[in-house]
């Protein structure tokens, strides 16, 4: 999945990461004092994990988060998304390790107690892994943590729910459609899409600002094969709401593409600054990649367009 769809999670996760909590624990306010509000600590999390860019179709959606106890005491919590579209067979073995290396990291810097949860998009997440194991010369290690693959609730239970995490759940899942061709999987698209519509007007106990923040995230992760399809979902919106929304759709639509050209814009500048390293120096392929921010793949592959 690309990298705008892990900007689409990393900001819907901040609008809904007191309803995701309850998703998931449905007492957890009596454990948590969710009314203080949290504290997002994405530099924390970068320094003690980076993650440079990989040659690999799997993207991670990370966001560690300070919370606290009805009791005032501070507690952290780790909310992995694994986002896209089909679970890479290669990374499976090594999720659970993965996991386990953000808690020992965090624990080791911080010493700070924390829960984690890790959320799949793909169909087959059902089949990752919800723990990391070692054992050697009577030696064990077991760390379990939370797991969720968003193909688990069926969609009638979701749209039930009270819970603007479920309303995104069911969005997410809408977005797997696939064994169709694209008039027919374009037109069920606009069905399903324009039901969470209606379900999203008749919660209105969300509230304006979480409903408007699920909207964007329907828009632009659950996309049409055919533009004009989304002309017709626009109108139809419409009147499902009774006010004009086109403007704010096609403004958003804008931002996804203005960010695809820059995005493009920027691996067009890497690949010149590494054509002007393998040409003009005798530097490994490690050391260019090194200097230039990218993986050895990156530059393996510059290096064989100048064959």
């Amino acid at each position: 999945m690309r990298r705008k769809y892990d900007s689409l999670w990393k900001g819907m996760l901040e609008e809904v990461f007191d309803d995701m909590l309850r998703f998931f624990f449905p007492d957890i306010d009596r454990e948590l004092d969710l009314q203080r509000g949290f504290t997002f600590l994405d530099k924390e999390l970068g320094e003690m994990y980076p993650e440079p860019e990989k040659g690999t179709d799997t993207r991670y959606v990370d966001k560690l988060v300070k919370v606290y106890r009805q009791d005032g005491q501070e507690e952290w919590v780790l909310c992995h998304v694994e986002v896209q579209g089909e679970t890479n067979a290669a990374d499976r073995p090594f999720f659970g390790e993965r996991m386990f290396r953000y808690y020992y990291r965090i624990f080791d810097r911080y010493q700070k107690p924390m829960t984690a949860i890790a959320i799949f998009t793909a169909e087959d997440g059902i089949r990752m892994p919800d723990r990391y194991e070692y054992r050697f010369l009577g030696t064990s290690h077991i760390y379990h943590y939370n797991t969720y693959c968003i193909t688990d609730a069926r969609d009638e239970e979701l749209a039930k729910s009270d819970n603007p995490f479920a309303v995104v759940v069911l969005a997410a899942k809408e977005a797997l459609l696939k064994g169709k061709d694209d008039e027919e999987l374009d037109n069920e698209l606009l069905e399903q899409k324009l039901l969470i519509v209606k379900l999203l007007q008749e919660k209105a106990i969300f509230g304006e600002e979480k409903i408007e923040a699920i909207m964007t995230f329907l828009n632009n992760y659950v996309l049409f094969k055919n533009p004009q399809i989304n002309l017709i979902f626009m109108e139809r919106v419409d009147q499902i709401t009774g006010k004009k929304n086109t403007m704010g759709i096609i403004e958003q639509l804008a931002a996804i593409k203005a960010e695809e050209a820059l995005e493009q814009g920027r691996l067009e500048e890497k690949a010149n600054s590494v054509k002007a390293f393998l040409i003009n120096t005798e530097f490994s392929e490690d050391k260019i990649a090194s200097f230039i921010g990218v993986p050895v793949s990156f530059v393996e592959k510059v290096k064989e367009g100048l064959r």
